[in-house]
């Protein structure tokens, strides 16, 4: 039976939340310890290499750049709304990136290309300080998400056909298992689980709903810094 593709996510049940689990330590997001774990990575696991394909096409390679923004008070990253009128993730929170093209010369080149296309952030603002295991879509596209350090002087000019907004979220909060939700969908082609993360500036903030693809390679980074 072909599975269907959740439509409003934020009405699927919640089904658990990971308080059990450690935040990941505050001196961890220092720029040099940041570097230095990608420099020496840990033994750790991987906790979703991808969601199922929804749709049956050949693979794609695509990157996404994770940006943390270098802040007095801790990094945050920056994140994008996609506009409403995109035929694939209409309205969806995810990082600035996309497909490769012919003329990269691997995926942190894309990841680099797509983010000025996308926010307008110029390569001379970003530090590639390494990759994580790729992730694949349920789209089949294979995602590279590649981490860089930004340093903060710099003005966002997004691509008003593909961006609505551009925003940070602290990184403390999305390393913070305990605002990790699961959620658990049942329809045609059984039953799928994924993770979200609500993000509410202000108590008044209608809020940004972090889930799917975006969520899942967010909750791999917190394996790969808590190990």
């Amino acid at each position: 039976m072909q599975r269907i593709p959740i439509i409003d996510p934020r009405a699927v049940p919640v089904v658990g939340r990971d308080a059990h689990l450690s935040a990941v330590p505050l001196e961890r997001f220092l720029p040099a310890a940041l570097r230095l774990r990608f420099l020496a990575p840990p033994a750790w696991q991987v906790e979703f290499p991808g969601d199922g394909r929804l749709i049956d096409r050949e693979p794609a390679n695509a990157s996404v750049l994770v940006p943390l923004v270098v802040r007095d008070e801790g990094p945050a990253v920056l994140l994008t709304q996609r506009t409403d009128h995109l035929t694939d993730h209409a309205g969806q929170i995810s990082f600035p990136g996309g497909r490769a093209e012919l003329e990269d010369a691997d995926a942190i080149a894309t990841a680099l290309r797509e983010t000025e296309e996308e926010v307008g952030l110029s390569r001379r603002h970003i530090e590639v300080i390494g990759t994580l295991p790729t992730y694949t879509t349920v789209t089949n596209f294979v995602v590279t998400p590649v981490v860089a350090l930004i340093q903060p002087n710099f003005t966002a000019r997004p691509d008003p056909f593909e961006v609505a907004e551009v925003f940070e979220v602290p990184l403390a909060f999305l390393m913070n298992p305990a605002h990790h939700q699961r959620h658990l969908f049942e329809g045609p082609g059984g039953q799928r689980t994924f993770y979200s993360m609500p993000w509410y500036p202000t108590p008044e903030s209608p809020g940004y709903f972090i889930w799917g693809a975006t969520a899942a390679m967010l909750r791999n980074f917190y394996r790969f810094l808590s190990a």
